[in-house]
């Protein structure tokens, strides 16, 4: 069986799936003649192109791909705790990539779960702190303030704050949230406004919403919003 992309090519069950994604998404061998520049991988070109890209790099290869992005990367950067091998890791990585954040900074274990970033971290900066007080000494070297996110005591609501443009989003471990560490360590802490029973949110989720925040504060946004699949 076969369906058709937006790009108009055939898609077929059996595509070169060099991600592993495996979802059905994606474009068939590019019909002749092929495109030419140094940025399209031949191998995609002949085999199909099945990566959780979005259109505009299609058949790229990785290395051009983020070329590409790090001449357009946003100058806010995401920190997460990792103590205890937090699922949600992959999950915040693949949304920064969405957002184009300059870097993800994992604080603490450097092994995590890396399913949930849908193969995303190929294209995403990533930085390793054994501890919060490196992740400090970092942000301080490069006149980056912290803001935490969390729901805490004296946190302000983060639909009434100004993100700085530099900055460094901090999210703690699902359940525990920011370590004392990391309370004493930043400049202030957001809350995310909730209307539910709930006492807290995924902390995934808390870490897309914040950084959409500074996207709607900061970031030069299309004329015309391009289409998102969601899966």
């Amino acid at each position: 069986m076969s369906r058709r992309h937006g790009l108009g090519h055939r898609i077929d069950s059996m595509l070169y799936d060099p991600d592993g994604v495996g979802d059905g998404v994606g474009v068939g061998p590019h019909p002749h003649p092929w495109p030419d520049g140094p940025q399209y991988d031949p191998e995609l070109l002949a085999n199909g192109d099945t990566r959780n890209v979005v259109d505009r790099y299609r058949y790229w290869r990785n290395e051009a791909i983020v070329a590409d992005l790090d001449r357009r990367r946003h100058p806010f950067y995401v920190a997460v705790e990792n103590w205890r091998h937090d699922l949600n890791i992959g999950s915040v990585v693949r949304t920064a990539n969405a957002f184009l954040a300059a870097e993800v900074q994992i604080v603490g274990k450097r092994r995590w779960n890396r399913r949930g970033a849908m193969v995303t971290d190929r294209y995403q900066h990533l930085r390793y702190h054994p501890t919060v007080g490196d992740l400090v000494a970092w942000a301080e070297s490069e006149s980056l303030p912290i803001i935490g996110i969390d729901i805490l005591p004296g946190s302000l609501p983060i639909e009434r704050v100004e993100l700085p443009e530099r900055c460094v989003l901090a999210f703690g471990q699902e359940g525990p949230g920011l370590s004392a560490e990391m309370r004493a360590a930043v400049e202030m802490i957001c809350s995310i406004t909730q209307f539910g029973s709930t006492r807290s949110i995924n902390a995934a989720v808390a870490a897309g919403i914040a950084m959409h925040r500074w996207i709607c504060q900061h970031a030069v946004l299309p004329e015309e919003p391009p289409k998102r699949r969601i899966s």
